[in-house]
């Protein structure tokens, strides 16, 4: 049986326990397709996984991170009609993706559009997705309102933003550097707030008159959930999808019922593969042609060589990127 060489966790801990080995290559099955990785995204739940503190769903390597990946289909399965060998495409996985093949499910793939380098690919599954999903398939975003984006340089952050921007939204973004409010203003970020120096409940009232935003995107979670509840208007909605902040906070539900606000939570990783195809569908449906054209992109910080998983693990705990961070695997 084939080889490929996967990096994998020796055991949970630091960045220095990541290691690479020559794993075997699994056939792909019926309506599956079997990918030569070309590169894979680096995210942060791949930090957690490192550290045994967020296992990956059932039937994915718990060994190996990654949840994105960008290749050619090298063999297909019986009964695939989507793709042949030799197509780039580029998906979520439930992990494994640093490694020189994963194996997925056809309907969960998508084609890598033309202007797009092996690299740049690999930074658009997961931040992009979870982007288009939490903003308009469960928020509803439209044109005109106002949304404002925690830790709006991190991937899914300006992701978030250009998705927005293009579908005529008003953005307001925090961050805790002034450095990386200056950079998303480059994808036209509208109201910067630095949540190192000001109060950005305080500066949203300021930006909007008074009136608070539509839509809330938090990536941070804990410490800005009352901050938040005070940003929103009345029957405003917010999406939590990070936690890099804490999973506690307390919260006042007077407010909440007051304002008659809706707040949710989301994750990609672990629904049902059907919702999975469904979310991947959606962004192909609206959010695939802005790639092809140029009108969003993906934000690339910087591309490690397949041996530098550990120092990309590093770069991303010192919070020194802005967007993506990418593996380059062959």
């Amino acid at each position: 049986m084939a080889k490929m060489r996967a990096v994998t966790i020796r055991e949970p801990g630091g960045p220095e326990v990541l290691e690479t080995k020559k794993l075997k290559v699994r056939d792909p099955g019926r309506g599956e397709i079997r990918v030569r990785v070309h590169a894979a995204g680096v995210n942060r739940a791949d930090l957690l996984q490192r550290r045994g503190l967020y296992p990956p769903p059932p039937g994915w390597p718990a060994e190996i991170p990654g949840l994105e990946y960008a290749g050619e289909v090298e063999a297909v399965g019986e009964a695939v009609e989507l793709w042949g060998t030799g197509d780039r495409v580029m998906g979520l996985v439930g992990g494994g993706g640093y490694a020189e093949y994963v194996v997925v499910q056809e309907r969960e793939a998508l084609a890598i559009p033309p202007l797009l380098s092996f690299e740049e690919a690999a930074a658009v599954p997961e931040v992009f997705i979870t982007a288009h999903d939490a903003l308009f398939t469960q928020m509803r975003l439209e044109p005109g309102e106002r949304l404002l984006i925690h830790a709006v340089g991190s991937g899914v952050g300006t992701a978030a933003l250009q998705l927005a921007k293009a579908a005529g939204a008003t953005v307001i973004g925090t961050s805790r550097a002034a450095w990386k409010l200056g950079r998303a203003t480059d994808y036209g970020l509208d109201v910067l707030i630095n949540t190192a120096e000001q109060d950005f409940p305080e500066m949203v009232m300021q930006a909007t008159s008074g009136r608070g935003v539509h839509v809330l995107l938090d990536l941070v979670g804990g410490p800005y959930l009352a901050g938040n509840v005070e940003s929103l208007t009345e029957k405003g909605r917010m999406i939590v999808v990070g936690l890099t902040g804490g999973r506690v906070a307390e919260i006042d539900l007077g407010t909440v019922l007051r304002k008659r606000l809706r707040i949710i939570g989301t994750s990609l990783r672990f629904r049902p593969l059907e919702e999975k195809i469904e979310a991947v569908r959606a962004f192909e449906r609206d959010g695939w042609s802005l790639l092809a054209s140029g009108q969003v992109r993906p934000v690339l910080d910087r591309v490690f060589e397949f041996e530098e998983a550990a120092e990309a693990h590093r770069y991303m705990e010192a919070d020194e990127n802005f967007g993506k961070l990418v593996i380059k695997v062959r």
